[in-house]
């Protein structure tokens, strides 16, 4: 007797790390696999990522990893478990990426972009049959549950047995995260949440003298503090409406819920977090009293214009002449935070699927055989490799509860070729 061998088709319906991480586990399952992806090229959006310098995942301990995820720690936990850091770096060097972590614990392929990993990767993915499908839109699906899909071609109707929804989140739209998405799945009964920006800057009152000599102009080796939050050191940047950079985006969530609750967040913004208040007044009695503000501390505390121009900001008026109160200033500058910058310049989202609307294999209560993975999914997470960590380790979880569900319901009839 000849053994039946049920080779079902999955729809993976976006193009980036968790759909095509969901993709390989479906693949490497037996399972034909069709990506479709509303744009010219897969994973634009990690393109846009690696352009700095690709940061793959991070080195800390698992449990502080996953602390990372906030209130999404549980579900995210699991996910992160199946495919940790360390399989992620394995992952990267099997396509030919090796790998190496910096000193602030971060890792890197050697390559320091995005664009070499993603060619391998999609070429493997290719050899193993599945279906790279650009310029295809998904529409949903039609009363009899068939994929809706548009390309080049005109419309269609899919018949597939599973579908893994990896559509992104809200942000940076013209790469194809546009969110739209929300909207169909909360007909469908899907429960969502609003979005939100995360990892994103913040408008101030800056004065227009000052964006307009120092917008773009970054905050070099500073540190950053928000009440009841850690204090946090790194870079920021001066923009035309307020700042932005590491230092702030390591604290825009608390920043993000603070505005919410209070209308308006006040940070501080230490200057010269290597020195105390004491050696910071000390250094500046030492400079001439005739000295302008400026040419202080320059010469005291070396600190470039933009710094300077930053103490003045404030709503108290001058900046002291005297030492020490000008040395408190300068160890804790206010800054009013009064809006998150717009959602679709922000780095990622909060926000999305909810997770009690997800089983414990990612499928969509509401939708049986309908599974979701990636920005998605309402989880955020700082940037320092946790946002690309969590998106991949989504998708192959999803990509295995979608194969697992296959294979113990065998549902649905035989897949027509798309």
């Amino acid at each position: 007797m000849t053994e039946f061998v049920f080779r079902p088709h999955v729809a993976v319906i976006g193009g980036g790390p968790a759909g095509l991480a969901a993709a390989e586990i479906l693949s490497a399952h037996g399972c034909g696999v069709s990506v479709v992806e509303q744009m010219p090229t897969m994973g634009r959006k990690l393109l846009m990522a690696g352009r700095g310098g690709l940061n793959l995942t991070h080195s800390e301990p698992a449990d502080a990893f996953a602390a990372r995820y906030g209130n999404a720690r549980p579900m995210m936990e699991r996910a992160l478990r199946a495919f940790t850091p360390q399989d992620m770096v394995r992952w990267a060097e099997g396509l030919g990426q090796p790998c190496f972590t910096g000193s602030s614990g971060r890792i890197f392929p050697r390559a320091m972009k995005a664009s070499p990993l993603l060619r391998a990767w999609l070429a493997r993915l290719a050899a193993g049959g599945v279906r790279l499908l650009t310029r295809h839109r998904w529409d949903g699906w039609d009363v009899d549950g068939r994929l809706l899909v548009s390309g080049p071609g005109g419309p269609a109707s899919w018949r597939v047995n599973a579908t893994v929804l990896a559509l992104g989140g809200a942000s940076w739209a013209r790469l194809g995260s546009d969110g739209a998405w929300r909207e169909r799945l909360l007909g469908l009964g899907v429960d969502v949440t609003s979005f939100a920006p995360a990892n994103c800057g913040f408008v101030t009152g800056w004065s227009d003298p000052f964006t307009a000599r120092f917008a773009g102009t970054p905050l070099r080796g500073i540190a950053l503090t928000l009440d009841g939050a850690d204090t946090v050191r790194g870079e920021a940047v001066v923009t035309g409406t307020g700042i932005e950079g590491g230092a702030v985006y390591a604290l825009s969530a608390a920043i993000r819920d603070r505005i919410a609750r209070d209308g308006h967040a006040q940070v501080h913004i230490d200057l010269r977090p290597a020195l105390d208040v004491a050696e910071i007044a000390t250094r500046i009695a030492r400079v001439r009293s005739r000295e302008s503000l400026s040419n202080t501390l320059r010469k005291a505390l070396r600190l470039p214009p933009v710094a300077v121009a930053l103490l003045r900001e404030g709503e108290e008026g001058p900046p002291p002449r005297d030492s020490a109160a000008l040395a408190r200033l300068v160890k804790a500058v206010p800054v009013v935070l009064r809006a998150p910058a717009a959602l679709d310049h922000a780095i990622s989202v909060a926000g999305g699927i909810a997770w009690s609307a997800l089983d414990d294999h990612f499928m969509l209560r509401a939708l049986p055989g309908v599974f979701a993975a990636g920005e998605m999914l309402d989880w955020e997470a700082p940037t320092g490799g946790y946002l690309l960590q969590g998106c991949v380790a989504t998708g192959r979880m999803a990509g295995q509860g979608a194969w697992e569900w296959l294979r113990d319901s065998q549902r649905g009839r035989y897949p027509s070729a798309p």
